[in-house]
């Protein structure tokens, strides 16, 4: 048999409803990212983009091997452990009586399952102390939504997108200054990079590099100006 496989998946919407998209990233069996792709959705909600993320992952993984999946979508990781019986045997009608919402979706990722070992695993989303493949997914699908493009590795790219900072890290306390208070384009604020990335110059930096907010994405302090 072959080795588990550990991914993550996740879904974006710029709006919910609006732009969305989707994304997966596959690790080693050590846990390193080695692929991952996101596709735009047009306008859907987070919802459908979170359960469409986890529809193309397993569409992708072959269904002979062992998978954990890491998400931070609790109502796509229960609709298809938890509730899904239920709404089978009531004809795919909620405890409610309403029709059950994406049920589409919902039975391809049932068809998707039958039959494979899969091991679905809730992560919290933006923490500082994360899940490095699910801030990864969730990136992708944030980037994907908001270009409404494809990407990934099949697509050419060769790096891994890299996960802005967590919500609740620390700024950095200004000095004072005497001088003007306005500041160049893309921010001032500096913070130590929690994971290796590259820079929108081309250039890589390492993790506990120094880093801060850019025009088009995170990366060295000096290419701000």
């Amino acid at each position: 048999m072959s080795d588990r496989i550990i991914a993550a998946c996740d879904g974006a919407s710029k709006g919910n409803p609006g732009p969305a998209a989707w994304a997966w990233v596959i690790a080693d069996p050590h846990g390193r990212p080695e692929r991952w792709a996101a596709g735009p959705l047009g306008k859907a909600t987070n919802n459908v983009a979170e359960l469409t993320a986890l529809k193309d992952l397993l569409e992708t993984v072959p269904p002979g091997t062992p998978l954990e999946v890491r998400m931070d979508s609790q109502y796509a990781m229960k609709a298809v452990t938890q509730w899904l019986p239920g709404w089978k045997r009531n004809g795919w009608k909620t405890s409610g009586g309403k029709p059950v919402a994406n049920r589409e979706l919902v039975e391809r990722i049932d068809e998707l399952l039958t039959g494979r070992e899969v091991e679905f695993r809730y992560v919290p989303a933006h923490r500082e102390d994360g899940d490095h493949l699910n801030a990864i997914a969730d990136q992708a699908a944030s980037d994907a939504a908001a270009t409404q493009q494809p990407a990934g590795t099949a697509l050419g790219a060769e790096a891994m997108p890299v996960p802005a900072p967590a919500r609740s890290t620390p700024a950095r306390t200004a000095k004072k200054s005497t001088g003007p208070k306005s500041a160049p384009r893309g921010g001032t604020r500096t913070i130590k990079a929690k994971f290796s990335g590259r820079c929108p110059c081309g250039t890589p930096y390492a993790a506990g590099e120094d880093i801060t907010k850019l025009e088009k994405g995170w990366g060295h302090p000096a290419c701000r100006v």
